[in-house]
């Protein structure tokens, strides 16, 4: 039996309402930070989820960029003799593909995370911003294991590291920043259009021949490099080869290009996202 004690009276209830921001407001990254340890969260769970049940496990991180930069060098290095500016073609790819491959697992990944996850989408708030989050700061642990192997291949061929690799991390940073950008966007287009889905890998395949990953970008004509610059893993590539090998010259103006790229991508992708928030569970 109930007792009057027992009974809470309407007053004594208290109502949260959660509405959406806007303006300026809608980034709010104090709330993101306040719900960090669901982001480590989301990022553990989708680096266990990524080989699970597999037979090489993490490995994987390894091999896939291994085998890459073997049958790039056997097509592009011995046969098609593209021309790496004196630098072994094996070395020459695998500086450029570590960078590659963190960008495009992060788009990957983070381009259909809202769709995967919409089990958690639909059941608790949180700051949307983490889905999306997770697997580009997730795919860092497959970079650090595949760098090993750069660091290994660098003492075979004689190529010791720069004075300038204590810029690597800002190179790295901007491949994350553009990954960020790239992801908010289809995330959120992939929510109400599932054709983005099948869109990424093909959108990811064209992105990488635009970017010098098998061939060096000074074989861009002079008059067309700012152009080449507006993509930002121009800048993340070619930084990563002049960090790590001294390859090309150190980051001039078209650098900017690249971080100014990347920056706009990262916010206005952001705020779209911020935008389209509210409809997601609904659509999801």
């Amino acid at each position: 039996m109930t007792k009057p004690d027992d009974i809470v009276s309407p007053k004594q209830v208290e109502l949260t309402i959660i509405r959406p921001s806007s303006g300026w407001r809608q980034i709010n990254l104090k709330e993101l930070w306040r719900y960090r340890e669901l982001v480590y969260f989301l990022i553990w769970r989708d680096v266990k989820v990524r080989y699970k049940q597999t037979l090489l496990g993490a490995a994987w991180a390894i091999i896939q960029p291994l085998m890459t930069m073997i049958v790039f060098s056997i097509f592009f290095g011995s046969l098609a003799k593209i021309p790496t500016d004196g630098i072994p073609y094996p070395i020459f790819s695998y500086t450029a593909l570590l960078p590659w491959q963190l960008f495009e697992t992060g788009i990957s990944k983070s381009g259909s995370s809202l769709v995967s996850g919409r089990g958690l989408l639909t059941k608790v708030y949180f700051p949307r911003l983490a889905i999306p989050l997770a697997p580009v700061i997730a795919a860092l642990v497959d970079f650090a294991l595949a760098f090993l192997v750069l660091i290994v291949m660098m003492l075979y061929y004689g190529y010791p590291p720069t004075r300038a690799i204590w810029t690597l991390p800002l190179f790295l940073l901007l491949a994350m920043i553009t990954a960020l950008g790239a992801g908010f966007w289809l995330s959120a287009m992939n929510v109400w259009y599932r054709d983005i889905g099948y869109i990424i890998p093909f959108f990811s395949r064209i992105w990488f021949y635009l970017t010098p990953i098998t061939y060096a970008a000074s074989i861009v004509p002079e008059k067309f490099r700012i152009l080449y610059a507006l993509n930002p893993m121009v800048g993340v590539v070619e930084g990563f080869r002049w960090a790590m090998l001294g390859h090309g010259d150190a980051p001039s103006a078209q650098i900017l290009v690249s971080v100014l790229i990347s920056v706009v991508l990262m916010v206005s992708g952001a705020f779209y996202f911020r935008r389209m928030e509210r409809t997601f569970a609904d659509v999801v």
